[in-house]
């Protein structure tokens, strides 16, 4: 279907607007641009009984997360890890602060925003050590989060949707800490980039074919292993044993197939799968509230989600 007229517009503007693909930008420059891009579509904020700003222990030293509490209560509540977008480079807890405020509103649960080393600083498998670590402890700390421990999910949009599939299989491997939901948001799934996604909306969509291979680059390093299954989480040999995923694609971003075949893979797997495909939009929409009405959906369609394996864990 075609792209709505609102959001065409934003995409004349950015080409109107002559800016540098990231690739070809200061690092520093480009992480600000983010901040500014972020703020663009996201609406007001969620007002909740409780956000609050701490610093957890973690593999490379402390690492800042963000305490969302939606209500004022004293039964524990479920607990969603969110793991946020931006190549594993750009973005952080400020860029998806309304995305996690409205979250824990819709879903009625505490979440946890991880602020993650970036690359290329930090390079695989630092982001992912420092996902896997919060997420232990949050479980962990459920108690003085006011989390039920029994009931965990993990969420994350692209590099995040990567983070949190990886994050997924590394709690499987070492046995917890037990997870009873995955949000995949346009994950990130494979090192290559070759699917006909990145022919067709591969330049003009916002994320663009360029801009995903200097992300993997700055991610991997000059030493990292496409291969790795932690990092291209489609190539991993065994699905089987994780937990329910929704698996949520935008028909004009160049992840789009990449996104669906790790959906499908889980499902070969018996992993309990839901794939939806949001038409007309691109890749970020669920940062766009105020440009397209595909963002509400997307967010009630994830908390619903939520809700029924949280009901179920």
């Amino acid at each position: 279907m075609p792209i709505s007229p609102a959001l065409q517009a934003v995409l004349d503007a950015s080409a109107a607007a002559g800016v540098p693909p990231i690739s070809e930008q200061p690092l520093a420059e480009a992480r600000a641009g983010a901040m500014n891009f972020a703020a663009l579509g996201a609406g007001p904020r969620e007002e909740l009984f409780g956000v609050d700003d701490r610093q957890i222990p973690g593999p490379g030293g402390l690492i800042p997360v963000r305490v969302y509490t939606p209500v004022d209560t004293e039964d524990a509540l479920p607990g969603v890890v969110y793991l946020h977008g931006g190549g594993w480079a750009i973005m952080g807890i400020e860029t998806h602060d309304w995305i996690c405020r409205r979250l824990a509103k819709e879903a009625g649960a505490v979440v946890v925003s991880v602020e993650y080393r970036l690359a290329p600083e930090h390079p695989f498998p630092a982001p992912l050590d420092d996902c896997y670590d919060a997420t232990k402890w949050v479980v962990e700390h459920a108690a003085e989060l006011g989390i039920d421990a029994a009931r965990v999910a993990v969420a994350g949009d692209s590099a995040g949707g990567n983070l949190s599939a990886a994050v997924a299989l590394r709690a499987r491997a070492a046995g917890g800490p037990p997870l009873v939901a995955q949000v995949l948001v346009y994950p990130v799934t494979d090192a290559s980039f070759d699917t006909p996604s990145y022919a067709e909306n591969g330049k003009g969509y916002l994320l663009e074919a360029d801009s995903m291979r200097w992300f993997w680059d700055q991610y991997l390093g000059p030493d990292g292993d496409p291969d790795d299954a932690y990092a291209s989480v489609l190539r991993a040999a065994d699905l089987s044993g994780l937990p329910p995923a929704l698996v949520i694609t935008a028909e004009y971003d160049p992840l789009r197939d990449e996104g669906e075949a790790y959906a499908r893979r889980l499902d070969g797997f018996d992993v309990p799968t839901t794939l939806v495909r949001y038409d007309g939009v691109v890749h970020g929409f669920l940062g766009m509230r105020e440009i397209v009405p595909e963002a509400d959906e997307a967010m009630a369609r994830i908390a619903g989600f939520l809700n029924q394996a949280f009901a179920s864990g």
